[in-house]
């Protein structure tokens, strides 16, 4: 419908008041910040949705402020939103604002088709399944038959809980949506991976060892990730994994800590790794960890209200900061440098380009007073001949080995069969190549759609939330996600990493987070202004 064809009673009831919002899980539903007045051609106010018999609203923010958006604050006069923007005025703008302007438009239509592109059902569920996905979560991260000594005997409980959420998850979702899984773009790129790892074994170099990484591992990402994709509607239930996240980093930090005040290294003779199995028994790997959950508890700190809460997320994440450096693992402090360049980008606002200064010269600080040899360590990376073990040498040959597979074998040599052609029967150390030589290159391919798909369309939804002015949970968790996500994409260039658990838990934060915002922006208002060089010479509201 368009504007003047709008009365304010169509809009009374598209905005209810703070008094009738629904308690519980709804709470956590932001709601879009409303225009304060709409204007006519002439830029006089033309009507009030917010006006209630001729006295207006007031409205409470229900999330933390943030700087408005660039396109109101420099691009337009009198930080007009774009919807406010009539064609007659849009005219009189000088012609760089017109072309910033009509670029942020094209912008705006590129994110509205890319987040098009999923469909959602708006629909609940999958309670049942939740729990189950928590406690499978638990005990992947926490591994009780280890801390409890009572339950030593119990190694297979992450399997059984497993098993336990897939059987209810089938019925449920099949109920929910009439089909066993949505297939956002994640889902195929997963599917289509652990497809062709099947298809493929029968040419591996050996079948058998292709099979137990398979069978023992990889198999259980695939179904847990499925499940969670589908599973995580909702606000609280992304908060409910992201917490054990942070928790486990948090643990693992200050046992960390613990042994470096202690002076134990138990790796290399200098560097600490925690004395914990599963997927944090390596320096590296914990590290990596470490680096994908800080700026997701950073951003949980910038969106919580709650001092307390404020004080838990930011002191957890200088705790999981310290942790990275007491590893000394360099692909973690390559990606801490990559993460808090991707959040002060995305948060700085106009001041970002200051603050990175600032967090270049804290950065320079930290690398000089780091202990040990951790300055020389790093260097490494560049003159391997810093490193006193030799693993920077070691790491170069088996990059350009796995280089040279993978031009050499399209098809792949089978999954986790890189070892057999390695030197000394290790690893690639290397998540794209790990992928790219034994899956061969259109498993590849999968896997950067995979890392990169989720970290677009996060971006446009950031940006959809900042025109509107809604800095809320989901805009700060969008950026952590985001965040994290490049943080692994930097890390995981050194470590076999890509068929664990590390990247598929932000994948589904990040599918979670898009499925929130699509279904929420599908039932409010969406404001489309059409300026005259489209043909049209007034601004139309759609519904």
């Amino acid at each position: 419908m368009t504007g003047e064809n709008t009365n304010e009673r169509d809009y009374e009831s598209l905005f209810p008041s703070s008094s009738n919002r629904l308690d519980g899980e709804a709470q956590e539903r932001e709601t879009l910040k409303r225009p304060s007045s709409y204007k006519d051609s002439h830029g006089k106010e033309a009507f009030s949705p917010l006006t209630k018999n001729g006295a207006k609203e007031t409205e409470s923010s229900e999330f933390p402020s943030a700087e408005t958006s660039s396109t109101a604050a420099e691009l337009l006069p009198s930080n007009k939103t774009r919807a406010e923007i009539s064609p007659e005025s849009e005219e009189s703008l000088p012609y760089s604002s017109k072309q910033k302007l009509e670029k942020e438009k094209k912008r705006g239509n590129r994110d509205e088709k890319l987040l098009r592109g999923d469909r959602w059902l708006a629909r609940n569920g999958h309670t049942v399944t939740y729990v189950g996905l928590f406690l499978f979560t638990f005990t992947v991260y926490f591994r009780p038959y280890e801390l409890v000594p009572a339950l030593s005997g119990f190694t297979s409980l992450a399997l059984i809980i497993a098993l336990v959420t897939l059987f209810v998850f089938v019925p449920s979702q099949l109920a929910a949506e009439g089909t066993f899984t949505s297939f956002p773009t994640e889902v195929k790129c997963i599917l289509f991976i652990a497809g062709w790892a099947l298809i493929t074994m029968p040419i591996a170099k050996d079948p058998q060892m292709a099979w137990t990484l398979f069978y023992d591992t990889f198999a259980k990402v695939v179904i847990i990730f499925v499940i969670m994709v589908n599973t995580l509607r909702s606000m609280p239930r992304a908060k409910g994994l992201m917490w054990l996240g942070i928790g486990i980093g948090v643990m693992l930090s200050n046992q960390a800590i613990d042994l470096y005040n202690r002076g134990v290294f138990n790796t290399e003779g200098y560097r600490v790794s925690v004395d914990f199995g599963g997927m944090f028994g390596n320096p590296n790997d914990m590290s990596l960890h470490l680096v994908m959950f800080i700026p997701i508890a950073l951003t949980m700190g910038i969106a919580s209200r709650n001092p307390l809460g404020k004080f838990v997320y930011f002191g957890s994440s200088v705790v999981m900061a310290t942790a990275v450096i007491l590893t000394q693992s360099r692909g973690g402090f390559l990606g801490l440098i990559v993460m808090c360049g991707v959040l002060i980008w995305k948060l700085g606002g106009r001041n970002r380009l200051q603050v990175m200064s600032l967090a270049s010269v804290i950065t320079l600080v930290i690398f000089i007073i780091a202990p040990g040899n951790f300055g020389f360590r790093i260097l490494s990376i560049f003159l391997p001949g810093l490193d006193p073990v030799g693993s920077s040498d070691q790491r170069r040959e088996l990059l350009y080995t796995s280089l040279l597979v993978t031009l050499r074998n399209p098809l792949g040599i089978g999954l986790g069969n890189f070892p057999i052609v390695g030197d000394h029967n290790q690893q690639s150390h290397n998540a794209y190549t790990q992928v790219s030589s034994e899956l061969g290159w259109l498993a590849f391919i999968a896997y950067l759609i995979l890392l990169v798909s989720p970290y677009r369309k996060l971006g446009a939804v950031v940006r959809q939330l900042k025109v509107q002015g809604e800095f809320s949970w989901t805009y700060y968790l969008s950026i952590g996600v985001q965040a994290s996500l490049a943080g692994y994409m930097t890390a995981s260039f050194f470590g076999s990493v890509a068929y664990n658990w590390y990247l598929y838990f932000p994948v589904a934060f990040a599918v979670c987070l898009r499925r929130m915002h699509t279904n929420r922006s599908a039932t409010l208002p969406k404001f489309v202004e059409k300026s005259s060089a489209l043909g049209t010479g007034k601004t139309t509201v759609e519904v």
